[in-house]
């Protein structure tokens, strides 16, 4: 639950969850748990700003209220969803990577549980922008949606992991990164719908 998972850190320990996650990070991009804390630590004021900003709108509310999960139990029905419908394509994707929505961290580190809430669905719905804008999972997909969620949520973990992401960059994949998809998803991002806020229906 998501109650249950939060830890108070004083501002000396925050820095130094957010200083060891940081690097920890860098060295192991994989680990998600790490790129959790440090989204946490660092993300405070702007998982606020998205709070607020999901209170100002009905659909933002209805989020909140109804607090929907992307977990199995609730959209395991994806997989049996006609070829042509969202739902299908979210399966496809999370199923040729042998992806779970469970397998997401926990959130550990927010001081309410709204803002708990808020940096969940942040994660959660992380998937879904992958399959809605068609990015795969590669070093380049997963930095051109850090650029979208950027400009959807302004936290400061998607700016350090572009930057983190485009240092592992061979020069073929740095030209081809920042000539077509850092202004694609510099403009996606800006342009589309505030998408944390939307309901992805099945």
């Amino acid at each position: 639950m998501i109650e249950r998972a939060r830890i108070k850190l004083s501002p000396w320990q925050q820095a130094a969850v957010a200083v060891g996650s940081a690097v920890g990070a860098l060295f192991n991009p994989r680990r998600a748990d790490l790129i959790a804390a440090l989204g946490e630590t660092t993300g405070k004021p702007a998982f606020e700003r998205v709070l607020e900003r999901m209170k100002r709108s009905p659909e933002g509310r209805a989020v909140l209220h109804e607090r929907p999960r992307v977990i199995s139990a609730k959209v395991g029905q994806a997989w049996d969803l006609p070829e042509n419908t969202f739902g299908a394509a979210y399966a496809r994707f999370m199923g040729s990577r042998n992806f779970s929505p469970d397998d997401r961290p926990p959130v550990r580190f927010m001081d309410t549980d709204e803002l708990a809430y808020v940096a969940m669905r942040a994660r959660e719905v992380h998937d879904f922008w992958h399959t809605l804008f068609g990015l795969p999972t590669n070093l380049i997909g997963e930095s051109a949606l850090k650029v979208i969620e950027f400009e959807q949520m302004y936290l400061p973990m998607c700016l350090l992991s572009v930057v983190g992401g485009t240092a592992r960059f061979n020069e073929k994949q740095r030209t081809l990164f920042f000539q077509h998809y850092f202004p694609w998803a510099v403009k996606a991002g800006m342009q589309c719908t505030d998408l944390i806020i939307t309901i992805f229906h099945m």
